[in-house]
């Protein structure tokens, strides 16, 4: 596999024309589920707890191209906090993207929290033509649910063994609403989730050329896998500072030890 730079014979590639028509197919139950993270050169997600700082220009454009991608963005609610989340904004680009892949002209996003953690003063929340979804258990608190039935689609879903959300069944029900594609954006914790319930298809990874040291958190951390997956190197470009990866699940069974 060779290294595809973002410029070839003199000209850019536009990631939002070429990434929107790579192949997700969705399960037989379930979504395509992939990621979108991004790291420094050794792993640190975010620097004094935000990613924003670790992005450029091209990681930009690369993060707009895989939420064209997506019809659900799934976001764990600390994620959605701490990041400030706010509906996705439209843009024409996008928006023909979107059309070309029959995608409705906003991915919806589903907030996947146990405890309705989320803040419902988010932005996230605030456009009344824009509803998102919050994913959530039977138990969970009564006061904090009806609050947040003013502003999201409130779903209730099976609760793994841990108290938290099964994110199986959560997949399956965003299937049976006709959804193909679910990118997750994390946090790591959710991603750790996703990998070990054996969720994820695809995974993409933003290196960024700097060193942070400290103790930020790795693109996934937390529920260990109980068998490493193979997933294979489908493309790699680069851009001014940056690396862009992207594995898909290896069709040769999906596991090694």
């Amino acid at each position: 596999m060779s290294l595809h730079p973002l410029v070839a014979d003199g000209e850019a590639l536009d990631p939002l024309e070429m990434v929107p028509s790579e192949e997700r197919p969705p399960q037989e139950d379930r979504p395509w589920l992939f990621t979108n993270m991004v790291a420094t050169l050794d792993g640190a997600t975010a620097v004094d707890g935000l990613s924003g700082g670790l992005g450029d220009d091209d990681d930009l454009a690369m993060f707009r191209s895989l939420r064209a991608s997506a019809d659900v963005i799934l976001v764990a609610s600390r994620t959605a906090n701490v990041e400030g989340y706010r509906p996705p904004v439209p843009s024409t680009a996008t928006d023909r993207a979107r059309e070309a892949h029959q995608r409705r002209v906003r991915p919806l996003i589903a907030v996947v929290t146990a405890s309705l953690s989320v803040d419902p003063q988010l932005e996230l929340f605030a456009d009344p033509d824009y509803r998102p979804m919050v994913l959530t258990v039977a138990d969970a608190p009564v006061d904090r649910r009806a609050r947040l039935e003013e502003v999201a689609t409130v779903i209730t879903i099976d609760g793994a063994d841990d108290g938290g959300v099964d994110l199986v069944a959560a997949l399956q029900h965003l299937h049976s609403e006709g959804h193909r594609t679910v990118l997750s954006e994390g946090g790591p914790t959710l991603n750790a989730q996703l990998i070990a319930a054996d969720l994820v298809d695809e995974w993409n990874l933003t290196i960024s050329s700097s060193l942070a040291a400290g103790d930020a958190a790795r693109p996934a951390q937390g529920a260990a896998s109980p068998d490493l997956r193979a997933f294979d190197l489908d493309r790699c470009w680069r851009g001014d500072r940056s690396l862009f990866g992207r594995w898909v699940r290896s069709a040769v069974d999906g596991q090694r030890r």
